[in-house]
């Protein structure tokens, strides 16, 4: 017999995906909006319905059964065809309304969000940001974003990215006070001599310095004193004088012209490819998203 949705099911469906997305129901009651004895009490009716365990929970995990992980492959398609049928209404409406979730890098919010946000907002009053900065690669569909905003290198082949950005360029930046008191490193393999501050991503692995030597990218494994996971935080240790940092360009470009920090190595920084926005290729593109992106460019002096 075939299985009938019944009322207040297809919500109950929603909160499984969430759960079973983030692995804590306390987190998938701050994505919903509903308290946590919510999200238990739906998971406990789905699973008493269906007469199945979807998950094991013990008081400090909370993973996917055999019949969990068979429903979220199965389910997930379904629930983005009926997700993309809604967002296809946008195009009726007379402005952009909603929430709007984006998955970016720091230095992606503080180059391209950060300064159209106030703008954006007041001119489309009913929409609601939702904005994580993360150092890993998030998967934006199992995580439920709408778009990402990462390095165009770093953006999974089968997303359709827009590009923001023309380039972007990593320095290895220091203060004059520091330079003064350590000889200026010549070539990259000089940073063994010398304290760096090393950058640390949510996984756990240690950033690797990236140099062009004569075409090819070699990657220096530094060592220093400090080791950070925010970008912001490294560029004011530099200015301190604790140490050099390897960073992106933009989050330096005040201090160098301050004369706070100096670039060193110029001559070996590489360049990559600027930032993209991505969103997977078979979802609707909402009247939302593409009013952030228009408002971007406008503004972009890129």
């Amino acid at each position: 017999m075939a299985h009938q949705l019944k009322s207040g099911e297809l919500f109950a469906l929603t909160i499984f995906l969430s759960v079973a997305s983030h692995r804590n129901f306390r987190a998938a009651s701050v994505e919903l909006n509903v308290t946590p004895s919510a999200i238990s009490h739906a998971i406990k009716g789905l699973e008493s319905r269906l007469n199945v365990r979807l998950f094991n929970r013990t008081t400090r995990s909370v993973s996917l059964t055999d019949a969990g992980i068979q429903l979220v492959h199965s389910l997930r398609p379904s629930m983005e065809n009926i997700s993309n049928a809604l967002n296809h209404l946008d195009d009726f409406r007379d402005q952009p309304s909603g929430v709007l979730r984006i998955n970016a890098s720091e230095g992606a919010v503080r180059l391209v969000l950060k300064p159209i946000l106030k703008k954006f907002l007041q001119h489309y009053p009913l929409v609601h940001l939702d904005i994580v900065c993360d150092g890993k690669l998030t998967n934006i569909v199992e995580e439920n974003f709408d778009a990402g905003i990462r390095l165009a290198d770093d953006i999974p082949k089968e997303m359709v990215a827009i590009r923001l950005t023309e380039t972007a360029r990593f320095v290895a930046v220091a203060s004059p006070d520091y330079l003064l008191k350590n000889s200026t490193p010549l070539v990259p393999h000089d940073l063994y001599e010398h304290d760096c501050i090393r950058f640390r991503f949510d996984s756990g692995l240690i950033f690797r310095w990236e140099f062009d030597m004569n075409g090819v990218i070699e990657k220096i494994d530094v060592k220093g004193p400090l080791t950070l996971t925010d970008q912001t935080l490294m560029v004011d240790a530099a200015i301190d004088g604790i140490g050099i940092a390897f960073v992106p360009d933009h989050l330096v470009k005040n201090a160098v012209e301050n004369q706070q920090l100096s670039i060193v190595l110029e001559n070996f920084s590489p360049v990559y490819r600027g930032l993209s926005l991505y969103y997977p290729g078979y979802r609707h593109v909402s009247t939302t998203l593409k009013a952030l992106i228009n408002m971007i460019r406008d503004s972009s002096s890129y």
